[in-house]
């Protein structure tokens, strides 16, 4: 096989690495032409080093592209370590303002590049009309298509007035599902028709915005082609989205390492059937290995040779990769980044605060008009935190969330930051998990407790240590910071987000501060 094939091959590739520097192999990749890398949480240690491993990516090969999932919330990875200062895609549809969107997606934008990311994996753009979806839900901005149409062309204009490409994903759409396309093939059993009118339209907006790139989703769509899904459909992708909705920028699969791309075939041949369906650059997933990137190039060298996949439908793919590598402006020098403004953070925790007042509900018939006097760290009975762990999608991983990102970093500050929020730090927090549920031995008969977790009717364990507690005779406010149940059962507060600016404003709303 020429080393010109090979070399087309080597631009539509974008693995992730393990380390927080350049390996070795990854830069000699690098030099003869591979499209990108991918960063993860894991690859970051400070902005300064981030920097310096991006400038090393650029050195070995000014045309790769360098791209994150950093979607300004409850996933994140430039601030996995300490959550995400973001409200995240539900609460902003939750605020509902085209402006705040926009100018959040601006400062994330802002944020990739100071430290030399070129390509942002945002917004998601699902509408997550199935309050059971496991990896979607807070990443979306809703579940009416119309105001997540709204919301992603803001949230695409304003990324990508900053120089960074978005990527509008999951297409055709993520929502309507119940199974993660990490583990599983989920279905979405609708027409073209029914699609147009509910999933496609967030996508037609993204597009209409000037959307760079979109992201395929690993979900088998039967009535438009029940042997592949839509990462690996010429139907979806170019009978859909390049012919139907007119896109002519770059599509990127999702992580071919996910089961519902790759799964019973293998990741070498998943490569050779998304290039063959119109997909221009193939997002490996993390961890890669030069054995593993050796082995994909191969193969798809082979189908080349065997006719299985024609050299033209490889060189457009390559070409739509170097062609948005050199239209995005170089990254900005080193800067610091800007000092957070307390006074832009509080009226933000006022807005967030009089969004969770007005969406609560009150199922258990508590008095939820006394929130904060009934439940803040000052009451006159013992107040305890009762933290839900449950297993985050993939997604999401494990970066801090909610209240305990915001007190941990707060501890660490000196509890310097916010006024009379120092009484927290007397707070215990008790843990309950899927190994250790029920209610806590330490939990004293008469505490006043809050309950914390993400989309807890999901749970059986997680619901049934909430009846068990509110059995017990113990005043219980429980929070889920996911996606709630239609019946908010078990969500007396619903914050639809767990990124730590969330949880710092749930803080304010318990303490009775940034009020409506």
């Amino acid at each position: 096989m020429s080393g010109d094939v090979r070399a087309l091959v080597l631009r539509t590739l974008l693995p992730g690495f393990i380390g927080t520097e350049l390996p070795d192999w990854v830069g000699a990749l690098l030099r003869q032409g591979l499209g990108g890398v991918c960063l993860f949480g894991e690859n970051m240690r400070s902005r300064n080093q981030l920097r310096a491993l991006t400038d090393a990516v650029r050195a070995a090969n000014p045309d790769a592209l360098i791209a994150i999932d950093e979607e300004g919330g409850d996933v994140t990875r430039l601030y996995y370590d300490e959550g995400s200062p973001f409200p995240g895609a539900a609460v902003l549809g939750l605020l509902d303002d085209e402006e705040r969107t926009e100018a959040v997606a601006r400062r994330v934008g802002q944020e990739l590049r100071r430290v030399g990311c070129t390509l942002d994996f945002a917004p998601v753009v699902d509408v997550n009309s199935n309050p059971d979806n496991p990896v979607i839900g807070v990443r979306s901005f809703g579940a009416d298509a119309a105001d997540v149409a709204r919301h992603s062309a803001a949230w695409v204009r304003g990324l990508q007035a900053t120089g960074v490409a978005a990527s509008a994903k999951h297409f055709p759409g993520h929502g309507d599902t119940a199974d993660d396309s990490h583990l599983s093939l989920p279905v979405v059993d609708r027409s073209v028709e029914e699609l147009a009118e509910r999933e496609l339209l967030p996508f037609a907006a993204a597009i209409g915005a000037g959307v760079r790139t979109i992201m395929t989703s690993h979900i088998l769509l039967p009535q438009l082609d029940p042997a592949n899904p839509a990462t690996l459909s010429g139907e979806v992708l170019g009978g859909l989205l390049r012919g139907r909705m007119g896109f002519e920028g770059l599509i990127v699969t999702d992580a071919l390492d996910m089961a519902g791309a790759s799964g019973g075939t293998g990741i070498p041949h998943a490569a050779v059937r998304a290039i063959a369906a119109g997909c221009d650059l193939l997002c490996i997933g993390t961890g890669n290995t030069a054995s593993q990137l050796a082995e994909i190039v191969e193969t798809v060298e082979r189908a080349v040779a065997s006719g299985a996949l024609t050299e033209a439908r490889l060189a457009d793919a390559a070409g739509r990769v170097v062609a948005l590598a050199r239209g995005l402006p170089a990254p900005d020098p080193v800067v610091a980044a800007p000092e957070p403004d307390p006074r832009q953070e509080a009226r933000g925790d006022a807005a967030l605060v009089a969004a969770f007042r007005a969406g609560r509900s009150s199922v258990t018939g508590a008095d939820r008009a006394a929130l904060a006097a009934g439940f803040g760290p000052r009451g006159e009975r013992p107040l305890v935190l009762v933290r839900v762990d449950s297993h985050p999608s993939l997604a999401i991983g494990r970066a801090p969330w909610g209240p305990f990102a915001e007190l941990e970093a707060e501890e660490q500050a000196g509890w310097s930051g916010w006024s009379g929020w120092s009484d927290w730090s007397d707070v215990p927090v008790l843990a309950v998990a899927e190994d250790a549920p029920g209610v806590p031995d330490e939990l004293s008969p008469d505490a006043r407790v809050v309950v914390v977790g993400r989309s807890l009717h999901l749970f059986p364990w997680a619901t049934a240590t909430i009846d068990e507690l509110r059995g017990s005779g113990r005043d219980v406010l429980v929070v889920d910071m996911g996606w709630p149940a239609e019946d908010r059962r078990y969500a007396d507060v619903a914050t639809f987000g767990a990124s730590r600016a969330v949880g710092r404003a749930l803080l304010a709303l318990l303490s009775g501060e940034a009020a409506a």
